[in-house]
């Protein structure tokens, strides 16, 4: 689903709200959360996962196109850890091998 689709979806869902006011929404739902985590904070939504940063430590890479070594810098990197609602609606269908 991409964040049309999501916009769509909602407008459906709450026909009372126009789809510029649902545009907003999302907007500012992800923009919050893209500001929490360039503070360096967390933001946790309840049954469906949390959001954090990560460290990565710079490293030599390689260019994929001449195999050239590259100095790849430090940095910080988003990540997204689902919660157990959401783990546990993803395997509703899966039958464990015993």
């Amino acid at each position: 689903m991409i964040r049309s689709e999501l916009v769509q979806k909602l407008c459906s869902d709450f026909p009372d709200l126009t789809q510029r006011e649902v545009e907003n929404v999302v907007a500012s739902l992800f923009d919050s959360i893209t500001d929490q985590l360039a503070k360096g904070g967390r933001v946790e939504l309840r049954g469906f996962g949390a959001f954090s940063t990560r460290q990565r430590d710079a490293r030599t890479g390689r260019n994929p196109r001449t195999g050239e070594a590259v100095e790849v810098d430090a940095k910080r990197v988003p990540y997204f850890k689902p919660g157990k609602e959401m783990r546990e609606r993803l395997n509703l269908g899966e039958v464990t091998a015993e």
